[in-house]
């Protein structure tokens, strides 16, 4: 059974900073590349970051600079870094599991809400 799991959301003041985590079960971690997706109520999902098996890294052009997505396979497990938030942060954040070689395996968390205020 795969399983993805988010945690380290919540609500912080603008200026402020948080770090999610997501660990994944039931698979080959270093296989895949690994990413963070978020969405807003009534928008779409939108990426945010990813990390590949070999460290290359995508950032959206609203989060260069303020995160950073890292990943350790020996824990499963990859991190996104959020500083400086602003309230156009706001939204569900949702971890998401791609296999570089079989793109059929492809896996999302439920997700964690992150809150911004100003």
């Amino acid at each position: 059974q795969v399983q993805l799991v988010e945690s380290g959301g919540g609500s912080v003041q603008a200026g402020g900073s948080l770090r999610l985590s997501c660990a994944a079960s039931g698979i080959f971690f270093s296989t895949y590349t690994m990413g963070w997706y978020r969405q807003a109520p009534g928008k779409q999902r939108e990426l945010v970051a990813t990390v590949t098996s070999v460290g290359g890294t995508v950032y959206a052009d609203s989060v260069k600079g303020r995160f950073t997505v890292s990943r350790d396979n020996a824990k499963n497990t990859v991190y996104l870094q959020m500083n400086s938030l602003k309230p156009e942060d706001t939204a569900d954040y949702y971890c998401n599991a791609r296999h570089e070689l079989m793109s059929r395996s492809n896996y999302w968390g439920q997700g964690t809400q992150v809150t911004v205020s100003s």
